[in-house]
């Protein structure tokens, strides 16, 4: 769902996120210690995901972000005063949040996911701050973006933020409950969800009426599926627990997060509080529609279409049928279920095919901590075969997905694993 955190095209700051006990992170926003709640209201913000570069000092900053417009470097939000926020206030991190702009006044680019954390509340906000603000500074300069001409120009971001950015906290729908209240607070702040899971324009913009809609993560070869369409990843017809149990493990019987969802689940999910889970549970659910399954339709001609499944069902009985079933029926927890599962029969059928060619692993949680993985079969099947079972399987035991070609397998063979 998120932060995954979506990498739009632009980012400048995000929030981080430090590492404590359990107990701490899990404190929720009612606990007393300040700066337990703002370490809690940071995880459920995936801030680590961002400002922690691979190899290097936990919020320092530095982690490279290609996107469409260029490469993007995550910047530092230790307290350090000179390379890092050391020097901010409580006023200059909530104008960060609430405005996208930095403490003098100047525009962040909107991969900052601003937009989503407007919403946040000034107290939760100054939580955060709190909290960043006692973790250890690490001096380390922020390194220069690599943006194309014209997108190295800042002023640019005044037409994004007229087209795209509405600014202001969350307004509870009094026609709601608390609870629900709480899970679109989350959802549509804190989370960021929508920034990987709604489809985005040219301009690196995703308008009102398209949000949680889906959409392909740019530069990262995911598929984010549609939370309003039940035809991909809609809630409607899950059962709560199976909701909370894939935002918390990763896992549950109604599938599997790989991916950057796999991400999003270990740096932050999994902390939140079971009440907080389950407003998130109960909000996304709301906002499902109830579809009924669309007719697959297949731009391959019918005797190429007929090859492919015939020639998957020969590699599914070879290298899949043993974890995941003779009929797709899997073997829940562990391996998921392919018959009538809504991840492969999106219109995008890129994560199947991604995770064909290279395997992946749910994310280690405190609740599954030895998840089980796929392993990658780039290396022994031919982008032929590759095409033909995933094809198979986005066509067998009643799934509705269309058949795929050898080219797009090829396409994501050769694509950068991001």
């Amino acid at each position: 769902m998120r932060s995954c955190a979506r990498i739009l095209g632009f980012l400048v700051l995000a929030l981080v996120v430090g590492s404590s006990a359990r107990a701490q992170q899990k404190a929720g926003p009612g606990s007393e210690n300040i700066l337990a709640r703002g370490e809690y209201l940071a995880r459920a913000g995936d801030c680590i995901a961002c400002h922690t570069a691979p190899e290097g000092r936990i919020f320092a900053g530095g982690r490279a972000m290609p996107t469409p417009f260029g490469t993007l470097y995550s910047s530092n939000i230790t307290p350090d005063r000179e390379t890092g926020i050391g020097k901010w206030t409580a006023e200059d991190f909530y104008k960060a949040m609430h405005s996208g702009r930095f403490p003098d006044g100047g525009l962040m680019y909107p991969a900052m996911p601003f937009a989503s954390y407007t919403k946040v509340t000034l107290a939760d906000s100054q939580a955060i701050f709190a909290y960043l603000k006692s973790i250890p500074p690490v001096n380390q300069k922020n390194r220069e973006h690599d943006l194309r001409f014209p997108y190295n120009n800042r002023e640019l971001i005044l037409g994004w933020r007229t087209l795209f950015f509405t600014e202001g906290e969350y307004k509870p729908d009094p026609d709601k409950s608390a609870e629900w209240n709480r899970g679109a607070y989350l959802v549509e702040g804190l989370g960021h969800c929508g920034m990987c899971h709604s489809p985005i324009n040219a301009l690196g913009g995703t308008s009102q009426s398209d949000a949680f809609k889906g959409g392909l993560i740019p530069m990262q070869n995911w598929y984010a599926p549609s939370l309003t369409s039940n035809r991909e990843a809609g809630l409607g017809d899950w059962s709560i627990k199976d909701i909370t149990d894939l935002l918390q493990t990763g896992v549950s019987t109604r599938g599997v997060v790989y991916g950057p969802m796999a991400e999003v689940v270990h740096n932050s999910l999994q902390y939140l509080s079971d009440e907080d889970t389950k407003a998130m549970a109960v909000y996304l659910k709301s906002i499902a529609e109830l579809t009924s399954h669309p007719q697959a339709s297949s731009t391959l001609p019918t005797t190429e279409s007929s090859l492919l499944v015939s020639l998957g069902k020969t590699v599914y009985d070879a290298r899949c049928g043993s974890c995941h079933g003779a009929h797709g029926e899997g073997k829940p927890p562990h391996w998921p279920p392919l018959a009538n599962n809504q991840s492969i029969e999106t219109e995008s059928a890129v994560n199947p095919i991604r995770m064909v060619l290279n395997g992946g692993y749910p994310p280690g949680t405190e609740a599954n901590p030895r998840p089980y993985g796929m392993p990658p079969f780039a290396g022994i099947l031919s982008d032929n075969e590759v095409a033909a079972v995933v094809s198979y399987i986005r066509t067998a035991w009643g799934n509705r997905g269309a058949p795929v070609s050898a080219r797009e397998a090829n396409e994501l063979r050769s694509a950068p694993l991001n």
